[in-house]
């Protein structure tokens, strides 16, 4: 992952840093991390002490960012790095968020083609304000949207619903995972 985000990086024009959070791995990637880090200022590693899930992950690398945008992927390489230029420009087009929707879910097991469905549906149906369907965590995002998420008093979070929530200039860029 790292390999292929810092290739990915390079080729834009633009300074930039990575937050890599490691939520209680049990393996040895957080000596992995903690020697990218040493190797390269670009890379921090924040360690948590146990996995306390996606949501908790995806809010310590928010509030432990600092540039003009943020840009969330997770380290599996299933959002491809290669469309943080596109969600760059977008966002220089005055886009505030900017998020990947996978085009289709063909590479899912029937099981969870099904069952993300029916959450979209469900969740859509229950709200006044839809979360984008087939939207993952991947997304850029302005400034000033992740200083509003910081300031948000939930702790038991459901990031999707809560990039939507905010309201601000959305658009998507759209994707196929690999198979």
């Amino acid at each position: 992952f790292l390999q292929t985000i810092i290739a990915v990086l390079e080729d834009i024009d633009t300074k930039w840093e990575i937050i890599c959070v490691d939520d209680g791995s049990s393996d040895h990637t957080l000596q992995h991390l903690l020697s990218a880090a040493r190797a390269n200022p670009a890379i921090s590693v924040l360690a948590l002490s146990r996995n306390f899930g996606k949501e908790s992950a995806l809010t310590a690398g928010i509030e432990s960012s600092g540039g003009d945008v943020v840009v969330l992927i997770d380290a599996d390489l299933q959002d491809p790095p290669m469309l943080i230029g596109d969600m760059l420009e977008k966002w220089r087009e005055g886009y505030d968020v900017v998020y990947g929707i996978r085009q289709s879910r063909n590479e899912d097991s029937l099981t969870k083609r099904v069952t993300a469905g029916v959450f979209y549906r469900i969740f859509n149906s229950l709200t006044s304000v839809p979360v984008p369907v087939n939207s993952g965590d991947f997304r850029l995002m302005d400034r000033r949207v992740a200083d509003r998420l910081r300031e948000l008093p939930e702790r038991t979070r459901f990031m999707k619903g809560l990039f939507a929530w905010l309201g601000y200039k959305s658009t998507a860029v759209y994707y196929d995972r690999p198979g």
